[in-house]
């Protein structure tokens, strides 16, 4: 076996009590005291991740716009400096290579987030792309650290840490300020439903910041929440999870996600022939959330079966949702079932599936 490779917080997990488990090839917490207690945390009040092991990326050059708007399913004109976009890179057939986020700092300079489990293969699908381009594409993801401070108190513990003015920094937007002297991108996005920011920030200077971030917010009630935490909030919010509800064989026609795809955006981009074939003859499988009214969590891979028993697709996401105190979770099924009765079974047991459109709780960012 490898080696786990680990973030600049491991000996911060371990201090505060952190189970680090293996998550895509990083030693990485999956919770502190209780996942259930730190998903109520953010709900309520804030969480503090560790979320380093993602990936960073500069695209810079005269190309770089023209060249990430091939690269990406949504419309990259839209942005100015200071505007995150979120959007898939699809692969020619309009399966999902991954889901990134766009950052524009300037006219010829921009800056993405992509998933850690799939750096090596975007990096390399991205620097093949680029080659008709004058772009350059430098991996970024040694030099930065990335914290995320989320719940309706987010703001005010971020706020109570920098001179930046962050009630003039809109969701999707970000600004570039010091938190606690160190100096970061300070960005309004996440990935659990709720207020907050991400802060991107040089690796060395991590603990600082960590440590910093959680002696102003404790006092508000902020947390250390972990990856178990991560999941569970992202699939209340109906949040999608690259190698689940979007992968290589998942376009995102199908996991829902149309409006990140703007076929009508004045230009052509990787993908969109067969993402346009999908929209005109129909998807023949469609991603679908559900719950059950059952604690049993329903696990990935569970067989979904249609009205007469049959197996109508399978589990893609599942979890306990800690507010609803039930079952939650996402589907892949056959378009022709995704409007009829559909059930699971648990051990012997059958469970209804009660489809439902996220988000699953009453969230002020969604």
């Amino acid at each position: 076996m490898s080696e786990l490779k680990r973030t600049p917080l491991r000996d911060f997990h371990a201090a505060h009590g952190g189970r680090l488990v293996d998550f895509a090839g990083w030693e990485m917490p999956v919770q502190y005291k209780s996942i259930l207690d730190e998903h109520k945390a953010v709900r309520r009040a804030a969480g503090l991740f560790d979320v380093s092991h993602m990936g960073e990326v500069d695209v810079r050059g005269p190309d770089a716009g023209r060249f990430l708007n091939y690269l990406v399913t949504n419309d990259v004109p839209k942005l100015f400096p200071g505007r995150v976009l979120y959007s898939p890179m699809c692969y020619p057939n309009g399966g999902v290579v991954d889901d990134l986020l766009v950052y524009m700092r300037g006219p010829e300079d921009y800056f993405l987030c992509i998933n850690a489990g799939n750096i090596d293969k975007d990096l390399a699908w991205i620097r093949e792309q680029a080659a008709k381009f004058a772009v350059t594409i430098t991996d970024r993801c040694a030099d930065y650290a990335l914290l995320a401070v989320q719940g309706p108190r987010a703001a005010a513990i971020v706020q109570s840490l920098t001179g930046a003015k962050l009630e003039l920094v809109k969701y999707y937007h970000f600004v570039e300020g010091t938190v606690a002297g160190v100096p970061c991108i300070i960005s309004r996005t996440g990935y659990t439903g709720e207020d907050g920011f991400e802060l991107y920030h040089a690796a060395a200077e991590a603990p600082k910041l960590a440590e910093a971030i959680l002696s102003a917010g404790a006092p508000l009630g902020l947390e250390l929440a972990g990856l178990g935490a991560r999941d569970s909030l992202r699939l209340e919010a109906g949040y999608p999870l690259y190698g689940h509800e979007i992968t290589q064989d998942i376009s995102p026609l199908t996991a829902g996600l149309g409006w990140t795809v703007k076929l009508e955006k004045g230009a052509d981009f990787i993908g969109r022939a067969a993402l346009v074939a999908e929209k005109q003859g129909g998807a023949s499988q469609k991603i679908v959330f559900f719950k059950t009214g059952d604690r049993r969590i329903v696990r990935a891979d569970t067989p979904v079966l249609g009205p007469d028993g049959s197996v109508v697709g399978k589990v893609v996401s599942g979890t306990l949702s800690p507010l609803l105190n039930e079952a939650i979770g996402s589907a892949l099924v056959t378009t022709a079932a995704a409007v009829l009765p559909l059930a699971v079974d648990i051990r012997g047991t059958k469970l209804n599936l009660q489809l439902a459109k996220p988000p699953f709780v009453e969230l002020k960012k969604s």
